[in-house]
Protein backbone atom coordinates (compact mmCIF):
# COMPACT_ATOMS: atom_id res chain seq x y z
CA UNK A 1 0.00 0.00 0.00
CA UNK A 2 2.64 2.39 0.94
CA UNK A 3 4.51 1.73 -2.34
CA UNK A 4 1.30 2.43 -4.22
CA UNK A 5 0.90 5.58 -2.45
CA UNK A 6 4.34 6.68 -3.36
CA UNK A 7 4.30 5.86 -6.87
CA UNK A 8 1.26 7.63 -7.01
CA UNK A 9 2.86 10.76 -5.42
CA UNK A 10 6.02 10.63 -7.61
CA UNK A 11 3.66 10.54 -10.95
CA UNK A 12 1.82 13.61 -9.53
CA UNK A 13 4.68 15.30 -9.05
CA UNK A 14 6.07 14.41 -12.61
CA UNK A 15 2.71 15.88 -14.35
CA UNK A 16 2.74 18.75 -12.15
CA UNK A 17 6.54 20.06 -12.97
CA UNK A 18 5.98 19.25 -16.65
CA UNK A 19 3.32 21.28 -16.25
CA UNK A 20 4.72 24.18 -14.18
CA UNK A 21 8.34 24.20 -16.00
CA UNK A 22 6.16 23.49 -19.75
CA UNK A 23 3.52 26.29 -19.11
CA UNK A 24 5.34 28.26 -17.12
CA UNK A 25 8.57 29.13 -19.06
CA UNK A 26 6.45 30.77 -21.87
CA UNK A 27 4.39 32.54 -20.36
CA UNK A 28 7.16 33.74 -18.11
CA UNK A 29 8.74 34.73 -21.44
CA UNK A 30 5.40 35.91 -23.33
CA UNK A 31 3.61 37.33 -20.85
CA UNK A 32 6.17 39.06 -18.60
CA UNK A 33 9.66 39.52 -19.83
CA UNK A 34 9.53 39.44 -23.26
CA UNK A 35 5.92 41.14 -23.76
CA UNK A 36 6.98 43.70 -25.94
CA UNK A 37 9.22 41.75 -28.12
CA UNK A 38 6.40 39.50 -28.75
CA UNK A 39 3.54 42.08 -29.22
CA UNK A 40 3.05 41.63 -32.83
CA UNK A 41 2.92 38.19 -31.96
CA UNK A 42 -0.23 38.41 -30.42
CA UNK A 43 -3.49 37.09 -31.56
CA UNK A 44 -6.01 38.57 -29.85
CA UNK A 45 -5.76 41.74 -28.47
CA UNK A 46 -6.97 42.07 -25.18
CA UNK A 47 -5.08 40.56 -22.11
CA UNK A 48 -5.91 37.83 -19.95
CA UNK A 49 -6.85 38.71 -16.05
CA UNK A 50 -4.79 37.15 -13.12
CA UNK A 51 -8.36 35.91 -12.31
CA UNK A 52 -8.52 33.61 -15.28
CA UNK A 53 -4.23 32.33 -14.72
CA UNK A 54 -5.32 31.27 -10.73
CA UNK A 55 -8.40 29.46 -11.75
CA UNK A 56 -6.21 27.52 -14.56
CA UNK A 57 -3.83 26.88 -12.55
CA UNK A 58 -6.05 25.34 -10.25
CA UNK A 59 -7.96 23.09 -12.58
CA UNK A 60 -4.43 22.28 -13.97
CA UNK A 61 -2.97 21.20 -11.11
CA UNK A 62 -6.42 18.70 -10.80
CA UNK A 63 -5.83 17.22 -13.80
CA UNK A 64 -2.23 16.56 -13.19
CA UNK A 65 -3.24 15.16 -10.35
CA UNK A 66 -5.97 12.45 -12.16
CA UNK A 67 -3.33 12.25 -15.28
CA UNK A 68 -0.85 10.95 -12.76
CA UNK A 69 -3.85 7.83 -11.18
CA UNK A 70 -4.07 6.69 -15.25
CA UNK A 71 -0.56 6.91 -15.62
CA UNK A 72 -0.01 4.49 -12.25
CA UNK A 73 -3.55 2.96 -13.70
CA UNK A 74 -1.73 1.67 -17.32
CA UNK A 75 2.05 1.01 -15.98
CA UNK A 76 1.39 -0.08 -12.57
CA UNK A 77 -1.46 -1.93 -11.86
CA UNK A 78 -3.16 -5.23 -12.89
CA UNK A 79 -4.16 -3.92 -15.99
CA UNK A 80 -0.69 -3.71 -17.60
CA UNK A 81 -0.90 -7.26 -17.79
CA UNK A 82 -3.46 -6.73 -20.38
CA UNK A 83 -2.30 -4.13 -21.94
CA UNK A 84 0.40 -3.97 -25.02
CA UNK A 85 2.72 -2.31 -22.78
CA UNK A 86 6.36 -3.74 -22.65
CA UNK A 87 9.23 -2.90 -20.47
CA UNK A 88 12.20 -4.70 -22.51
CA UNK A 89 13.27 -2.34 -24.88
CA UNK A 90 14.74 -4.71 -26.77
CA UNK A 91 11.42 -6.81 -27.69
CA UNK A 92 11.02 -4.28 -30.32
CA UNK A 93 13.62 -2.55 -32.75
CA UNK A 94 14.36 1.29 -31.27
CA UNK A 95 12.83 2.75 -34.36
CA UNK A 96 9.67 1.40 -32.93
CA UNK A 97 10.03 4.07 -30.35
CA UNK A 98 9.87 6.68 -32.94
CA UNK A 99 6.68 4.87 -34.94
CA UNK A 100 4.80 4.04 -31.86
CA UNK A 101 5.29 7.84 -30.52
CA UNK A 102 3.93 8.99 -34.29
CA UNK A 103 0.99 7.14 -33.99
CA UNK A 104 0.12 7.88 -30.51
CA UNK A 105 -0.08 11.55 -31.93
CA UNK A 106 -2.67 10.54 -34.84
CA UNK A 107 -4.30 8.09 -32.36
CA UNK A 108 -5.00 10.99 -29.81
CA UNK A 109 -5.75 13.77 -32.42
CA UNK A 110 -8.63 11.40 -33.57
CA UNK A 111 -9.72 10.61 -29.99
CA UNK A 112 -9.51 13.95 -29.16
CA UNK A 113 -11.06 15.61 -32.15
CA UNK A 114 -14.53 13.15 -31.47
CA UNK A 115 -14.28 13.28 -27.27
CA UNK A 116 -14.12 17.69 -28.32
CA UNK A 117 -17.38 17.57 -30.27
CA UNK A 118 -19.03 15.38 -28.24
CA UNK A 119 -18.57 17.33 -25.31
CA UNK A 120 -19.79 20.74 -27.50
CA UNK A 121 -22.99 19.24 -27.17
CA UNK A 122 -25.43 21.69 -25.85
CA UNK A 123 -26.77 18.56 -23.00
CA UNK A 124 -22.88 18.03 -22.18
CA UNK A 125 -21.11 21.28 -22.27
CA UNK A 126 -22.25 22.90 -18.86
CA UNK A 127 -21.00 19.78 -17.55
CA UNK A 128 -17.88 18.73 -19.06
CA UNK A 129 -16.02 21.32 -20.88
CA UNK A 130 -16.90 25.08 -19.79
CA UNK A 131 -14.18 25.93 -17.32
CA UNK A 132 -12.17 24.98 -20.21
CA UNK A 133 -13.99 27.61 -22.24
CA UNK A 134 -13.96 30.10 -19.48
CA UNK A 135 -10.21 31.33 -20.69
CA UNK A 136 -11.74 33.04 -23.96
CA UNK A 137 -8.42 34.36 -24.07
CA UNK A 138 -6.52 31.12 -23.35
CA UNK A 139 -2.44 31.21 -22.01
CA UNK A 140 -0.29 28.82 -21.23
CA UNK A 141 -1.82 27.98 -18.22
CA UNK A 142 -5.29 27.07 -19.42
CA UNK A 143 -3.64 23.74 -20.96
CA UNK A 144 -4.96 21.50 -18.83
CA UNK A 145 -7.37 23.57 -17.49
CA UNK A 146 -10.45 21.07 -17.31
CA UNK A 147 -13.34 19.97 -15.19
CA UNK A 148 -13.01 16.78 -13.13
CA UNK A 149 -15.06 14.67 -15.82
CA UNK A 150 -13.37 16.07 -19.07
CA UNK A 151 -9.58 15.82 -17.13
CA UNK A 152 -10.31 11.82 -17.06
CA UNK A 153 -11.96 11.82 -20.03
CA UNK A 154 -8.98 13.81 -22.08
CA UNK A 155 -6.48 11.25 -19.73
CA UNK A 156 -8.12 7.97 -21.16
CA UNK A 157 -6.68 7.84 -24.46
CA UNK A 158 -3.56 6.31 -22.53
CA UNK A 159 -6.13 3.11 -22.25
CA UNK A 160 -6.72 3.38 -25.86
CA UNK A 161 -3.14 3.79 -26.74
CA UNK A 162 -2.14 1.02 -24.78
CA UNK A 163 -4.50 -1.41 -25.65
CA UNK A 164 -4.29 -0.46 -29.64
CA UNK A 165 -0.07 -1.37 -29.97
CA UNK A 166 2.88 -2.18 -28.56
CA UNK A 167 4.18 0.82 -26.72
CA UNK A 168 7.15 1.54 -23.90
CA UNK A 169 6.94 3.42 -21.59
CA UNK A 170 9.67 5.85 -22.74
CA UNK A 171 7.23 6.23 -25.94
CA UNK A 172 3.95 7.28 -23.24
CA UNK A 173 6.63 9.45 -21.44
CA UNK A 174 7.90 11.28 -24.60
CA UNK A 175 3.49 11.12 -25.88
CA UNK A 176 2.95 12.70 -22.78
CA UNK A 177 5.61 15.41 -23.09
CA UNK A 178 5.49 16.23 -26.44
CA UNK A 179 1.81 16.39 -26.56
CA UNK A 180 1.61 18.94 -24.11
CA UNK A 181 4.34 20.86 -25.47
CA UNK A 182 1.93 21.44 -28.48
CA UNK A 183 -0.83 21.40 -26.23
CA UNK A 184 0.94 24.88 -24.30
CA UNK A 185 2.05 26.08 -27.60
CA UNK A 186 -1.77 26.14 -29.30
CA UNK A 187 -3.01 27.73 -25.98
CA UNK A 188 -0.17 30.49 -26.00
CA UNK A 189 -1.40 33.53 -27.39
CA UNK A 190 0.51 34.17 -29.60
CA UNK A 191 1.43 33.27 -32.82
CA UNK A 192 5.35 32.01 -33.24
CA UNK A 193 5.15 29.86 -36.77
CA UNK A 194 8.05 30.80 -38.88
CA UNK A 195 6.54 32.49 -42.26
CA UNK A 196 7.59 29.87 -44.49
CA UNK A 197 5.20 27.77 -43.39
CA UNK A 198 2.28 29.28 -45.02
CA UNK A 199 3.06 28.06 -48.23
CA UNK A 200 4.30 24.39 -47.44
CA UNK A 201 2.47 21.48 -47.17
CA UNK A 202 2.55 21.44 -43.51
CA UNK A 203 -0.01 24.38 -43.35
CA UNK A 204 -2.51 22.39 -44.77
CA UNK A 205 -2.01 19.39 -41.87
CA UNK A 206 -1.05 21.11 -39.12
CA UNK A 207 -2.68 23.26 -36.33
CA UNK A 208 -1.34 26.26 -35.21
CA UNK A 209 -1.78 28.47 -31.88
CA UNK A 210 -4.34 31.16 -34.37
CA UNK A 211 -6.12 27.82 -35.05
CA UNK A 212 -7.04 26.25 -31.27
CA UNK A 213 -7.00 30.31 -30.30
CA UNK A 214 -9.87 30.94 -32.75
CA UNK A 215 -12.04 27.78 -30.92
CA UNK A 216 -11.56 29.61 -27.69
CA UNK A 217 -12.70 33.00 -29.04
CA UNK A 218 -15.42 31.47 -30.63
CA UNK A 219 -16.66 28.74 -29.05
CA UNK A 220 -17.13 26.12 -32.67
CA UNK A 221 -14.83 24.89 -35.02
CA UNK A 222 -11.36 23.85 -35.21
CA UNK A 223 -12.34 20.49 -33.17
CA UNK A 224 -8.50 19.47 -33.45
CA UNK A 225 -5.78 18.62 -31.14
CA UNK A 226 -2.49 18.33 -33.34
CA UNK A 227 -3.92 18.03 -37.37
CA UNK A 228 -6.46 20.09 -39.00
CA UNK A 229 -7.28 16.79 -41.19
CA UNK A 230 -10.25 15.99 -39.13
CA UNK A 231 -12.00 19.40 -39.30
CA UNK A 232 -11.42 19.93 -43.04
CA UNK A 233 -12.90 16.40 -44.34
CA UNK A 234 -16.07 17.13 -41.78
CA UNK A 235 -16.41 20.73 -42.53
CA UNK A 236 -15.73 21.94 -38.81
CA UNK A 237 -12.58 24.15 -39.77
CA UNK A 238 -13.98 27.77 -38.59
CA UNK A 239 -13.96 29.70 -42.25
CA UNK A 240 -11.97 32.35 -40.74
CA UNK A 241 -9.09 30.58 -39.94
CA UNK A 242 -7.32 31.44 -42.96
CA UNK A 243 -7.69 35.00 -42.59
CA UNK A 244 -7.10 35.11 -39.19
CA UNK A 245 -3.81 33.55 -39.51
CA UNK A 246 -2.72 35.34 -42.28
CA UNK A 247 -3.73 38.63 -40.07
CA UNK A 248 -1.64 38.08 -37.71
CA UNK A 249 1.58 36.70 -40.28
CA UNK A 250 1.03 40.02 -41.65
CA UNK A 251 1.24 41.79 -38.26
CA UNK A 252 4.48 39.85 -37.70
CA UNK A 253 6.25 39.54 -41.09
CA UNK A 254 4.57 42.79 -43.17
CA UNK A 255 2.76 43.12 -46.00
CA UNK A 256 4.80 40.90 -47.86
CA UNK A 257 3.45 38.38 -46.93
CA UNK A 258 -0.02 39.26 -47.93
CA UNK A 259 1.66 39.69 -51.54
CA UNK A 260 2.53 36.27 -51.45
CA UNK A 261 -0.61 34.70 -50.61
CA UNK A 262 -2.57 36.23 -53.39
CA UNK A 263 -0.19 35.14 -55.33
CA UNK A 264 -0.45 31.22 -55.14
Amino acid sequence: MQQMLRILIELFTMSAIRYFVIAGLPFIAFYKVLTTWFAKSKIQKRDADIKDFKREIFHSVQTSAILGIIGFIVLFSPLKNHTLVYTDINAYPLWWIGVSLGLSLVVHDTYFYWMHRIMHHKKLFKLTHLVHHQSTNPSPWASYSFQFIEAWVEGAVLFVIAFLFPIHPLTILLFTVLGFVINVYGHLGYEVMPRWLRHSFLFEIINTSVYHNLHHSKFKGNYGLYFRVWDRLLGTEHPDYVKEYDRIQENRFGAELSKQALNK
